[in-house]
């Protein structure tokens, strides 16, 4: 059929064109709004400038096309073949391509805002400048895609396969790239701003300046690639692979990186203000110094001494536990919560909550903490709800006000830092209005069992070093019932006497706190 009578039978009403050979044909400019080509041969046709929007082209041949300019807004493109076609400046706004071939096709500044592309096969494809927003491009074959500059905000590229594609400068503000593939993808000075890539794999990627601050790299694989300049701020690392990548001077400040693996990176000039730096692994990584600043100034620069960046950096969080002789019932873990979340509103110096282990007659609390100096304002407070507080937070007492006065080291400098801290944690302590926080606990709570129980409070510090700040006499005893004699009872009265920890081994733990204080 010749182009004639194409547009004549349209003219005449006609919308019905499908199976039909068009190889070739000429229908630039032509207004075909709405009709219905599907199955047909289009291929080598000129639909340049053509109105097409809301036409049926399911399953046409259209290989080697002219379609730029071509209106395709809400057309019907499913299994279409477009490979080799130009759609330079095409309209494919709200357009369903779903499964479409688009293999080599030219597509620059092309607008696909909203289209669905689910599964579509655009290797090799030109889509430089094209737009992109909300599109659906789920498990869509993007691989040695030229997407520079082109705009995905809010795009839906769920395993997606962007194996080299070139993503330089794209704007892919707050798309779902989750458990995507972007293997050598070049993604230098893209904006990843609030990206999801949770479980994406990014090895051997270039991310060199690349913003991915807010963005879920949640069990990311990274390792080999380049995130130099990159900033990740407040960015979620959890359980992320960076085996081998470059983060020189790259932003990670209030990022959460708790089982990442940075094994043979280099970090030097990391912005690091408000990180916590236990829970990752550095094992052979290099760094020479990073900024702790709060505005990335470099004005609060920590330099290591050595080579091993586990001086700095560590795989041990500190951690405070509280032991329980006796199992944790569903009215005990009630009163706790309410009692902790009390305690909080009351000093605030309470967070995070604890992890709580059951066992069949014992409970353990373990709070784990992102800092060195919350330990011991941690286990003063924790413990308030038990009734080995008392004694529990005086043994704490006794060793903050007998450590200044110890002698630690031939450095004047290093003795007053040391006793600067002291005098810190003593300082938060007498904060801790003792009188109304025990009134803010429940009375309910005093009646239960579980909190007379005896208990024991163990410190951890970032360096594994541990402290039994108190350890009830009682702990993991159970009542004899046969009478004793006097003579008996004050043998055991004597044994079961806590012994606090010494002077000598408090100044060692507290100096073994992390060096960043």
């Amino acid at each position: 059929m010749k182009a004639e009578e194409v547009l004549e039978q349209y003219t005449a009403g006609s919308r019905e064109f499908s199976a039909l050979d068009l190889r070739e044909i000429n229908l630039s400019g032509a207004n075909l709004s709405e009709a219905s080509f599907s199955r047909a041969d289009l291929s080598v046709a000129n639909l340049a400038s053509a109105n097409l929007s809301r036409t049926n082209l399911s399953q046409t041949n259209l290989s080697a096309a002219k379609l730029n300019s071509a209106n395709l807004s809400k057309a019907k493109l499913n299994r279409a073949i477009l490979n080799v076609a130009n759609l330079t400046m095409a309209d494919l706004r709200e357009a369903s391509l779903v499964q479409a071939e688009l293999i080599k096709a030219e597509m620059t500044r092309s607008d696909m805002s909203g289209a669905d592309l689910r599964g579509a096969n655009f290797s090799n494809a030109d889509l430089r400048d094209a737009k992109l927003r909300y599109a659906n491009l789920s498990q869509t074959n993007l691989s040695r895609v030229d997407l520079r500059h082109a705009i995905l905000t809010e795009a839906n590229l769920e395993q997606a396969n962007l194996t080299s594609a070139d993503l330089s400068s794209a704007d892919l503000t707050g798309a779902n790239l989750s458990q995507a593939e972007l293997r050598q993808a070049n993604l230098s000075r893209a904006n990843l701003q609030g990206a999801n890539l949770s479980g994406a794999n990014l090895r051997w990627a270039d991310l060199g300046g690349a913003n991915l601050r807010w963005a879920d790299l949640t069990g990311a694989k990274i390792s080999g690639a380049n995130l130099t300049g990159a900033d990740l701020s407040y960015a979620t690392l959890l359980n992320a692979t960076l085996v081998h990548v470059d983060l020189t001077r790259a932003n990670l400040a209030g990022v959460d990186w708790s089982g990442a693996d940075l094994s043979g990176s280099t970090m030097t000039g990391l912005k690091l203000h408000g990180v916590s730096p236990f829970g990752i692994k550095t094992t052979g990584a290099t760094c020479r110094w990073i900024d702790l600043s709060q505005n990335g100034d470099q004005s609060q620069i920590y330099t290591f001494a050595t080579d091993n960046c586990q001086e700095y950096f560590n795989e041990t969080p500190p951690i405070v536990q509280i032991v329980i002789d006796d199992r944790l019932n569903t009215d005990a873990n009630c009163a706790l919560a309410v009692t902790y979340q009390q305690v909080a509103r009351q000093c605030g110096f309470l967070a995070p909550p604890p992890e709580i282990e059951v066992h069949l007659r014992r409970t353990t609390l373990t709070f784990r903490l992102e800092r060195d100096e919350q330990l011991l304002i941690t286990a003063y407070v924790a413990i308030f709800p038990f009734e080995d507080h008392k004694i529990t937070q005086q043994t704490l007492m006794d060793l903050l006000h007998q450590i200044p006065t110890q002698p630690l080291s031939q450095d004047a400098g290093q003795i007053r830092q040391f006793q600067q801290l002291v005098t810190l944690l003593g300082q938060q302590v007498q904060q801790v209005n003792a009188v109304k926080l025990l009134q803010s606990i429940p009375i309910a709570l005093k009646k239960m069992q579980f909190f007379q129980a005896p208990t024991k409070t163990i410190l951890v510090n970032s360096n594994n070093q541990q402290l039994t700040l108190y350890h009830n006499p009682k702990f993991g005893k159970h009542p004899i019932a046969t009478a004793q004699s006097d003579e008996v009872l004050n043998v055991l009265k004597q044994i079961q006497t806590f012994k606090p920890p010494s002077t000598e081994a408090a100044i060692e733990f507290v100096k073994g706190f992390h060096p960043s204080l």
